[in-house]
């Protein structure tokens, strides 16, 4: 049996007041691809392989696809379920975290750094922040307030990912050998700006989580 066809008022109703897009499924899209993102770079920092540095880059690619289609929703939305400020940094925050990711591998390329102990130790907590907020994310349409603690856990892996920095530039900056040092220094950068992200993408969760309650 073909499905019946809107009347003449459903569909005036449809162009007055059109359907509101699913923000919630569209930034947990995004937040997949981040997270994979974070932890295709820790993968990369345990094996150093070139193919999973170009996968970082095939994901991040991705997720400017997703950035740029959920922007044009955004702006072409009538309603949203959420303040669209808050939607916009989201969309804008998490995008920066996988850009991170593709510029950390991109400049060990560059530079000819392979990645060492504090990459891995800093990639295994930013991957871990993400992770955080994927939960978070996720829980946005159904138990917002629940979200609360993943904001919590993203923040601290932020913190986790600045102690290894400043650990690593203590020890990194010993000795003669400059080259080395302001190439390893650059790398690092990367990494904790990627944390950085990370937790304002935190602070955008938890400012809509605090508006839904």
């Amino acid at each position: 049996m073909s499905e019946s066809k809107p009347n003449f008022l459903q569909r005036i109703a449809a162009q007055v007041f059109p359907k509101t897009p699913d923000f919630f499924a569209l930034l947990d899209e995004q937040m997949a691809g981040v997270a994979q993102a974070t932890e295709l770079l820790l993968e990369f920092t345990e094996t150093g392989v070139a193919e999973v540095a170009n996968r970082i880059r095939d994901c991040e690619r991705a997720a400017d696809e997703v950035k740029v289609r959920n922007l044009q929703i955004l702006s072409e939305a009538f309603a949203t379920p959420i303040d669209r400020e808050d939607i916009y940094r989201a969309i804008i925050g998490l995008d920066e975290v996988a850009n991170y990711c593709k510029a950390t591998v991109n400049e060990m390329d560059v530079l000819g750094v392979a990645p060492g102990k504090h990459e891995l130790d800093m990639a295994v907590r930013l991957r871990d922040g993400a992770l955080a907020l994927k939960a978070g994310y996720g829980k946005l349409k159904t138990q917002p307030s629940a979200a609360a603690e993943d904001c919590r856990v993203a923040r601290k892996a932020e913190r986790n990912v600045e102690k290894v920095y400043r650990r690593a530039l203590a020890e990194l900056f010993q000795g003669t050998d400059y080259i080395n040092m302001f190439k390893r220094r650059e790398i690092y950068r990367h990494l904790s700006n990627a944390a950085d992200r990370v937790a304002h993408c935190a602070d955008t969760l938890q400012d809509i989580v605090v508006k839904m309650a």
